[in-house]
């Protein structure tokens, strides 16, 4: 068999035609991308860089989750890392992972993220017995991904790759399905759904799933938010993550444009269809830095839990990669303070942070006790694949 376009080659053309899909959908990214890339020359990097992306997309069941891990495995892209949002601060009825490279080399191809999201049904704080039985029967009546498309995934991942037609034909189908549908929506089933969570109803609401945002890397995100804001571009209020300081670079700074008015089409009781409008996605951009170990994460979230981290900072962290290093603090290739591992994950906060900044409102939950089974085991049981421990990953490659 020809494999004449390898697995990482297929996820570059992937990252690519969904920053293609997602520039039709939402014009002010191609901005966001113009003026990422624009900061990125003058600090001085590669093409590969501006061309790294990460997505987010949302759905709703873990047969939906499975499909997800199914298709991304074509790509090279693998489930790392449990990430609960159910209990940050915007408490954001989902429970996540990231797919991704894992490998070294693949990585150094092409870095491509997709930070995928599932709607946590079972938590009685969000849901009620009676929704949550509504919900799930709407989920199991809707098929995000043509059966079809997921057996070919499975090939294509065992295959290893795929010739040249055949992978252009799985890469434009898989991109079809995050199109964002011009379905009407049923007005009073979202409405419904938008009063106890405006992310449940962009999961549960329709009968589509589609990229939720597409983020550029940016070696200067502070000169990108000024930059955006004098353009006119309306930014959220602040920059997630650790604060900019002195030293080298840590984890993962985030944020972006507010969530637009997009026209969208309503559906009403009586049947009839009319236009409207919704705020659900928005320009995500983000600043990557070094990997901490779990001594310098313990650190980063004492560091935050400050009134004002970025006064603290010094007392937490060194102010050079080779104390970092020498303190443990980071990971480095080799040990070698010159070679640091770029953070390839995400932060809870950070990504509940920005959810929240683009909502106009909260979600509404009670004081219920959490009794729900949401864990990585779970997680991992439920799409039949091993989710890896991002630490594990990152002590590898530092081991090479």
């Amino acid at each position: 068999m020809s494999l004449s376009v390898q697995t990482w080659q297929l996820r570059a053309q992937f990252a690519a035609a969904l920053s293609r899909l997602y520039a039709t959908e939402v014009p002010l990214y191609s901005t966001l991308v113009e003026v990422s890339a624009e900061v990125n020359r003058e600090v001085g990097t590669t093409e590969r860089v501006i061309a790294e992306r990460h997505g987010a997309i949302r759905v709703g069941s873990p047969r939906e989750l499975a499909d997800v891990a199914d298709l991304f495995a074509a790509f090279g892209m693998f489930p790392v890392g449990f990430y609960d949002l159910r209990d940050a601060h915007s408490q954001v009825p989902v429970v996540s992972t990231a797919f991704r490279p894992i490998d070294p080399d693949e990585l150094d191809h092409n870095r491509f993220r997709v930070f995928t999201s599932m709607l946590s049904t079972a938590d009685q704080r969000f849901f009620s017995p009676d929704l949550r039985t509504r919900i799930e029967g709407f989920l199991a009546r809707r098929q995000l991904f043509d059966p079809a498309l997921v057996d070919e995934a499975r090939r294509i991942a065992s295959d290893g790759g795929a010739d040249r037609e055949r992978a252009e034909r799985f890469v434009a189908d898989t991109v079809d399905a995050f199109a964002l549908s011009r379905e009407p929506i049923d007005r009073a089933w979202y409405d419904e759904l938008s009063r106890v969570s405006a992310v449940a109803a962009d999961i549960a609401g329709v009968t589509t799933t589609h990229i939720n945002h597409l983020t550029p890397r940016v070696l200067d995100i502070d000169e990108l938010y000024g930059r955006m804001s004098q353009r006119g571009v309306a930014m959220i209020d602040a920059i997630q993550g650790p604060p900019r300081s002195a030293g080298p670079d840590v984890l993962l700074r985030q944020t972006s444009f507010r969530a637009l008015a997009e026209p969208r089409r309503f559906r009403d009781d009586d049947g009839a269809v009319s236009d409207g409008t919704l705020r659900v996605r928005f320009g995500e951009v983000e600043s990557r830095g070094v990997a901490l170990t779990p001594e310098g994460r313990q650190r980063y979230d004492e560091a935050l839990a400050a009134a004002d981290p970025a006064a603290v900072w010094h007392e937490y962290f060194p102010a050079t990669d080779e104390a970092m290093a020498s303190s443990g603090l980071a990971y480095y290739r080799g040990g070698d303070p010159s070679k640091p591992i770029v953070y390839e994950d995400f932060l809870p906060a950070s990504a509940a942070g920005i959810f929240r900044s683009n909502l106009d409102f909260d979600s509404q939950s009670d004081d219920t006790a959490d009794g729900c089974h949401y864990s990585l085991d779970w997680m991992a049981g439920q799409i039949g694949h091993h989710i890896h421990d991002p630490y594990e990953l990152y002590e590898k490659a530092a081991s090479q």
